[in-house]
């Protein structure tokens, strides 16, 4: 059973800042990743607000510009999926495809992936019209008539920054009131946004991209198309928290309790990026809790000589 100084499970930004740190400072390291570097960063296909990239960059590429530099400090990389973990032991252990590996601190990268509609040809418009989050893709919107599709907080947001980019914005809701903050309210109508209540998408139009969604109004069943370039689905995220239930404290949606620290409940384990709870998720943010986990696993690892 390999046994290692810090173990990471997740290969985004998160996940190989906090290899890149901690392998050097001399610690013997491996990320545990179950696909390809980069995590949810992969699947954009251009990230125009991360720093030192002018022309922006490709979210795959990025990830694996992410793993080579860890590498070149010793960080190995163990491509496996975790099946399961016993955080509280000492050592702490991993059970994964690969076999046990065993660790003195444990960093969890695992991040959050967005609540998808679940229709017919979501997966695949995905960077070609269907889109999740405002401030990583609305740049390739610019000019453009785009729906946003949900009634909370973070919706509301995505509909007034587009509303800065787009020359047309509809917020579509399956209510008759939003759940967001009452101070949104008049933003939206100040900004332009139209919102079409008690509505609910059922179906997208495409060709080689999206070129257009179908509604249902909820309370008469009626029918209609809107035409758009884009879709941002807004109906909340989901933490990939599931195999640590029960022995790492989650808060109410079940994301990592952890400060700007990092750490969690347990000594010795750590969160980091979007799986932590957090007011803002973005690369650069993720990539600042590697930073931080790793220090403070850093601090533990010395205080435990």
């Amino acid at each position: 059973m390999a046994h290692y100084e810090i173990l990471i499970v997740g290969g985004g930004p998160a996940g190989y800042t906090a290899a890149l740190y901690a392998a050097r400072s001399g610690r013997r390291t491996a990320v545990v990743e179950k696909l390809s570097p980069g995590g949810q960063m992969a699947t954009t296909s251009t990230i125009d607000n991360y720093p030192g990239f002018p022309e922006g960059v490709d979210g795959f590429e990025l990830g694996e510009k992410m793993e080579q530099q860890a590498r070149k400090y010793g960080a190995e990389t163990i491509y496996a999926e975790v099946t399961g973990a016993e955080l509280t032991a000492v050592p702490k252990v991993l059970h994964t495809s690969e076999g046990d590996f065993t660790a003195d601190a444990v960093i969890l990268a695992t991040g959050a992936y967005p609540r998808e509609l679940g229709l017919p040809g979501e997966s695949e418009l995905r960077g070609r019209g269907i889109a999740y989050c405002a401030a990583c893709d609305g740049m390739m919107y610019r000019g453009k008539v785009v729906a946003v599709n949900g009634g909370g907080n973070t919706a509301v947001e995505d509909a007034l920054y587009l509303s800065k980019l787009c020359s047309k914005v509809y917020l579509i809701h399956r209510r008759d009131s939003l759940r967001a903050s009452a101070v949104y309210h008049k933003a939206l109508e100040e900004a332009g946004v139209e919102i079409i209540w008690n509505s609910r998408v059922t179906a997208l139009r495409k060709e080689k991209r999206l070129t257009g969604i179908e509604l249902e109004n909820v309370v008469t069943g009626e029918k209609s198309e809107l035409a758009c370039d884009g879709l941002f689905v807004a109906v909340g995220r989901v933490p990939d928290t599931a195999l640590f239930a029960g022995q790492v404290e989650t808060d109410q949606a079940g994301y990592l309790v952890a400060d700007e620290s990092c750490r969690t409940s347990v000594p010795g384990v750590f969160a980091a990026g979007d799986v932590r709870t957090k007011a803002l998720r973005q690369v650069i943010t993720a990539a600042a809790d590697g930073a931080s986990a790793a220090h403070w696993a850093e601090e533990y690892l010395l205080k435990r000589v």
